[in-house]
């Protein structure tokens, strides 16, 4: 559900690790660098960096930089829709593949919670969830309140869009219709689509597709899949087809990405 280690206690950070948690990496020393999915980083003394649940990601460089990587669930800290917008607020976490390095002027205040956390989680105390929740809180809410103080527009998801993008990306295999996700959720395909344009300018079938691209690169890149295999986990019954797909979207067949990027 949800667990905090130091730098220097952090297993094999050269492997790329794919967890279906939210992950924060907070930096106090140092700098450390890491890959997201197809993209590097640097993240310096009293920076944090968010990685999505889904994304795979690695540390280049972590030897002698000092700080803590928080990794919590959706099912752990989403007790209600205020808890899902949170994790999601001002683009905080993003499945897009869209990742930032965020500066934290009063970042002793993020850390104090660190290592509160991890003290909690040792000694177990009464009740040590619930504290754990809100600490949580206050990180965001912290990292938030540095991202306005820099002058980043205030955006404020809705939980029914993020409720859609765990589900889509809960069922790739499925290869689900709007209309079936719309259903799954209480929901009209009308309201998906308002949601969708409202968040991300484009039609809920076309978030789909990304998600799908997303993942796509994800499996050829880091899982030594085959394009056939591939295209099975995705919902494409034909791997021809899955190919025109992926060509169509990102200028490139799927072997030929697979080529220059697989590692």
């Amino acid at each position: 559900m949800v667990e905090i280690t130091a730098f220097d206690e952090f297993n094999d950070p050269g492997k790329p690790r794919r967890v279906m948690k939210y992950v924060l990496i907070g930096c106090s020393e140092g700098s450390v660098t890491v890959v997201s999915d197809e993209n590097e980083f640097q993240i310096k003394s009293h920076q944090v960096f968010t990685v999505t649940s889904g994304q795979i990601h690695y540390f280049k460089k972590i030897k002698g930089a000092k700080g803590f990587i928080l990794e919590f669930t959706l099912d752990f800290f989403s007790k209600n829709d205020k808890d899902i917008e949170l994790i999601f607020h001002n683009g905080l976490f993003c499945h897009f593949t869209i990742n930032e390095v965020i500066p934290v002027p009063k970042y002793s205040a993020i850390e104090a919670q660190f290592k509160l956390i991890r003290k909690e989680l040792v000694q177990r105390p009464y009740q040590y969830l619930i504290s754990i929740h809100s600490r949580i809180e206050l990180i965001l809410v912290e990292i938030n309140r540095a991202k306005i103080q820099r002058g980043d527009e205030i955006y404020k998801p809705d939980a029914l869009f993020l409720r859609f993008l765990e589900l889509v990306r809960a069922n790739f295999e499925n290869n689900y219709s709007v209309r079936h996700f719309a259903g799954l959720l209480s929901t009209t395909e009308t309201r998906l689509n308002e949601q969708a344009k409202q968040h991300a300018g484009k039609t809920a079938q076309n978030v789909i597709y990304g998600l799908i691209v997303s993942e796509a690169k994800r499996l050829l890149t880091y899982h030594n899949l085959s394009v056939k295999e591939v295209a099975h986990q995705l919902g494409f019954n034909d791997p021809f087809y899955f190919s025109n797909f992926f060509k169509k979207h990102t200028g490139l067949s799927p072997k030929t990405y697979q080529s220059r990027f697989a590692l």
